[in-house]
């Protein structure tokens, strides 16, 4: 089922209905797998910019799934319990390419979401980001550190426009009573990410498994911690089901140099490339590792999926759809 309109209300059949905006994305589509299999009713929401249909098509004659194309910039009503907001482009190719855009999903988005949760009194929770802390000074990355960011910077669409977000998201709550979420997520991996997006993984996997140089920029000793979908997914779910309404981060602590990533995927893509460098992009981080001791004591949540196993996966994933 597919609506075009600002304005549509679906009769709530249970208490577990839940809206999921980015819901055709990379992360916004699993969550969507992992919600409908727990038994809840999902409307999956999306203007299809970076999100596609093919994520979600397996799910599109399930009897609890329904989906609305639209973009959250405009306002929509709906009856729902929960909501999940996930909507914004998450790669640097995509929301350097329509930066206003980028800001005006962050903020404008937000705020209708926030709006809608009001209006019906449903839980919301933020999708909010690991680049809020920018190119750290503190490693790991605690909540409480409050980052080093580039407010006009060639990624400041979406770093500043995820530190707005979360400051609307709090004040929101602390003027209205809306009972508040926020996920900052860092580096997530796995089936679904789009080829040519411009993530590491992607990138990576797609060049080796086509025997092309891995392009690596910077000289390869910065570094990330990579975070398998199931993983990040289930920390979601256990946080929008908790009673935390301050920022969690929720990422892999496992922490690897980019060489070591590029080297690791050639050889469990058996492939025959070898390693390229170009200069590193402004504002680029040169580390990047979640302190992830608050969602541990509180949501009871670690990640489980060894690197190895999540990068084969993928690397299965991006070998049938080449």
């Amino acid at each position: 089922m597919t609506c075009n309109k600002i304005n549509c209300n679906y009769m709530a059949m249970k208490n577990n209905r839940v809206l999921i905006t980015g819901g055709a994305g990379f992360l916004g589509s699993h969550l969507c797998d992992h919600l409908i299999k727990k038994g809840y009713e999902v409307i999956c929401l999306d203007n299809f910019y970076t999100g596609t249909r093919h994520n979600i098509e397996h799910l599109l004659q399930h009897p609890r799934f329904k989906i609305i194309h639209h973009d959250v910039i405009d306002p929509i009503i709906l009856d729902i319990n929960e909501i999940y907001h996930l909507a914004c482009p998450a790669s640097p190719i995509q929301y350097q390419r329509y930066p206003v855009n980028t800001i005006r999903t962050c903020v404008q988005g937000t705020l209708n979401m926030l709006n809608l949760s009001k209006e019906v009194g449903a839980r919301f929770l933020l999708a909010s980001s690991s680049e809020v802390y920018g190119d750290p000074s503190i490693h790991p990355q605690p909540e409480n550190y409050w980052g080093n960011v580039n407010p006009i910077g060639e990624r400041a669409c979406y770093d500043e426009g995820k530190r707005c977000a979360e400051a609307l998201v709090v004040s929101y709550a602390k003027q209205y009573g809306v009972e508040i979420k926020i996920a900052r997520i860092f580096n997530t991996y796995g089936p679904r990410l789009l080829e040519g997006d411009g993530r590491v993984v992607s990138s990576f996997i797609v060049q080796a498994l086509n025997n092309e140089p891995l392009t690596i920029f910077g000289d390869g000793s910065q570094t990330r911690s990579f975070c398998y979908s199931s993983d990040l997914i289930k920390g979601l779910v256990l946080l929008m089901s908790s009673n935390i309404s301050v920022p969690v981060n929720l990422g892999n602590p496992e922490e690897i140099t980019v060489s070591e990533l590029a080297n690791t995927i050639i050889s469990l893509s058996d492939s025959k490339s070898t390693l390229v460098y170009r200069s590193l992009p402004a504002d680029d981080p040169v580390k990047r590792r979640p302190d992830i001791s608050i969602a541990t004591k509180y949501l009871e949540w670690s990640p489980n999926i060894s690197l190895d196993s999540g990068l084969k996966a993928t690397i299965s994933y991006f070998h049938g759809s080449l």
